[in-house]
């Protein structure tokens, strides 16, 4: 008679770090990814799983990488950048030198940000003051204020209107009627 998988995996992974353990079912349930992307991570190096057959038995240690894993790329952190902070983590045992990193790759990652804000703030910026001068526009030629988008039907029929400053006249509706010679 063959032993229980379940029992072999406790003894398996009790082994590691005498803890608890988790399937990868479990995992991907309680991180909300999926199975693929657990394994994903397991194929580049990231976390290492012990194996009772064919099936996967994840400690405490696997899942804490896996959460250090979806959180560095949460931030925004490369692959590269979260496997260089887990290297760190194996080697030194009172991570100075992963701490250091991180505050390297953190002060980075803010200083990114900061920059992404200030072209956010000055793309909006520009594009208010283009807003304010088409509504400052379209009242100097007799139309209404609108903050409202102007359909591209309603932009063309403006744009074939004659000189002298006079208003164009409101669109018409499209006809309804068959195209000629067709």
């Amino acid at each position: 008679m063959s032993r229980d998988i379940d029992e072999e995996f406790d003894d398996v992974a009790g082994a590691r770090d005498g803890g608890q353990t988790f399937t990868i079912g479990q995992l991907a349930a309680e991180f909300d990814i999926t199975t693929r992307t657990i394994r994903f991570y397991e194929a580049r190096g990231l976390i290492a799983p012990l194996r009772a057959g064919t099936a996967r038995i994840y400690s405490r240690r696997d899942r804490a990488r896996l959460a250090l894993i979806l959180r560095g790329k949460n931030l925004g952190f490369s692959l590269e950048d979260i496997a260089e902070y887990l290297a760190l983590y194996d080697v030194d045992p009172s991570q100075r030198v992963q701490t250091e990193a991180l505050v390297a790759k953190v002060e980075a990652a803010i200083a990114d940000l900061n920059r992404k804000r200030a072209d956010l703030d000055r793309s909006l910026r520009d594009l208010k003051d283009i807003r304010a001068k088409c509504a400052e526009f379209l009242t100097g030629i007799g139309g209404t204020e609108t903050t409202e988008p102007v359909s591209a039907s309603r932009a063309s029929a403006g744009a074939g209107s004659g000189a002298g400053g006079r208003a164009a006249a409101p669109p018409r509706e499209p006809s309804r009627a068959k195209p000629r010679g067709g």
